[in-house]
């Protein structure tokens, strides 16, 4: 008789560890990457929007291409652990070269940020994608899952937190001790934004790196494997396992929905920090951490965000998973319509950031249960346990989310004549970074929430599957 293993806490947390560390650096991508490559690295709006585009719309692919290797790993830690392990180190060193500025001609410069941005792409897939797919494998039940996602998304914000905390402080305390000419621009900037010193960045970002290292060997130690696959594995092609994914609706719906509730939080994060150096325009610097009106936007927001995560599992164990989905959707669009006509004063701004960010906080956790809840599905459909493969498609929506989120980001900047390190910003560049901020991240919100009145999987019909795949088990065991 095969039962339910209790999940201890120790083993919770180091899970959470694995995306803390990936949250370190997402969150880099996310939040700053478009302005270091704007005003730091020195190519326009327009070209890294479509370098984004690029690097993460075919990396999105390879996502599944991982999910699909992982699926066939076989060591003696198991299918998804090893990844961990094996890709850790060269996480935070590609890190490093990503955000290296080389004193390049232009087309150069655009080339080496085109390859180091892809292939730091690639080994994030490496790691995140395993990591992913992981919780799927520590527990079959539903709840431990529900709880383990829970868990995730927690430390993934705290991580985030880490870094809004971290980042801008040491690339400032880095610029002024090691940059030559980029003093300058860190002084010149000192009120107003991050600084735009090269040394600053690269240095800023590896002290980040060494950090996710850590988190990551942590979380390898800290968890194991224990569903595995009813038969044998060999039997069933990858053409065979694409068919059953191509055919799973559930998959489909939640794909589609993860990349709109995705689309939401990349246009409004990329934006933050042009919104507030042009538009709000207040000259802060909080005494003794050297955090600006920026940072400490993004702060309120992720300490929301976990408020939101952590009462995740509790509400949707109430109301179900696809009703709190919803109901959060609904709310963060109806609020993010509501910061567009907001005065412009920091109490408000920052009282709008946290209100959304809570109801934001409640989607990503449901998200990633939910695509554990599709591996059962499938299972049950098929005999196929096929679980890298369908997180490595939830990553491939984040991603896909991401890039389109920061490629429309760079796009629409271009579009309202943005000019990097400009003094002042046209008017109409500071009404499209309103816009960005507030009403298109409304729209990604009312397309999240369309989308999930189609999806077919109660909660009463997940614990079915999951009762169902246990008696399975059961009866497979020999004797």
């Amino acid at each position: 008789m095969i039962t339910v293993e209790k999940i201890r806490l120790k083993e919770k947390i180091g899970y959470g560890f694995g995306d803390a560390a990936s949250s370190m650096f997402w969150k880099i991508f996310g939040m700053y990457s478009l302005f270091y490559y704007t005003d730091v690295f020195g190519i326009t709006a327009a070209a890294a929007g479509t370098m984004f585009l690029v690097a993460r719309l075919w990396d999105s692919f390879f996502d599944v291409f991982v999910g699909i290797v992982s699926d066939r790993t076989k060591s003696r830690y198991g299918k998804y652990r090893p990844y961990l392990l094996w890709f850790a180190i060269p996480f935070a060193v590609m890190g490093v070269i990503t955000f290296f500025a080389p004193d390049f001609g232009d087309t150069a410069k655009l080339v080496y940020a085109y390859i180091t941005y892809s292939l730091m792409m690639i080994v994030y897939s490496m790691i995140n994608v395993p990591y992913a797919s992981l919780l799927g494998a520590i527990s079959a039940e539903p709840a431990e899952r529900n709880s383990l996602a829970s868990y995730r998304m927690s430390f993934a914000f705290i991580g985030s937190f880490v870094t809004f905390m971290l980042l801008q402080p040491l690339i400032d305390f880095f610029a002024k001790t090691f940059g030559n000419e980029g003093v300058n621009d860190a002084l010149r900037t000192a009120e107003t934004s991050v600084s735009t010193s090269p040394v600053g960045w690269v240095m800023g970002v590896g002290a980040i790196g060494i950090i996710c290292v850590v988190l990551f060997l942590l979380c390898f130690s800290w968890t194991k494997e224990r569903v595995t696959q009813i038969e044998s594995e060999s039997n069933v092609s990858v053409k065979q396992d694409l068919k059953n994914l191509f055919h799973n609706a559930p998959w489909w719906i939640l794909v589609a929905t993860g990349l709109a509730a995705l689309l939401f939080n990349a246009i409004r994060d990329s934006v933050a920090i042009y919104y507030f150096r042009d538009y709000v325009k207040v000259n802060f610097r909080m005494e003794g951490t050297g955090w600006d009106m920026t940072t400490i936007y993004f702060l309120v927001g992720q300490a929301a965000n976990l408020i939101g995560v952590m009462a995740a599992p509790a509400i949707s164990s109430r109301y179900g998973k696809k009703k709190t989905y919803m109901i959060a959707v609904l709310l963060a669009g109806i609020l993010s319509t509501g910061f567009y006509f907001i005065p412009n004063n920091i109490t408000w701004i920052l009282i709008f950031q946290f209100l959304i960010s809570i109801f934001a906080g409640y989607v990503l956790p449901l998200l990633w249960s939910m695509f554990a809840d599709i591996v059962d599905h499938q299972e049950l459909l098929t005999g196929r346990r096929a679980t890298g493969l369908i997180f490595s498609s939830s990553s491939m929506s984040q991603k896909l989310g991401w890039a389109l989120g920061a490629a429309m980001s760079g796009w629409i900047l271009a579009l309202f004549n943005y000019v990097p390190n400009a003094a002042e910003q046209a008017a109409q560049t500071i009404s499209g970074e309103h816009l960005m901020i507030s009403l298109m991240p409304a729209i990604c919100c009312l397309l999240a929430f369309t989308g999930m009145l189609f999806y077919p999987l109660s909660d009463k019909k997940v614990k079915e599957n999951a009762e169902q795949l246990n008696l399975k088990r059961n009866a497979a065991l020999p004797g």
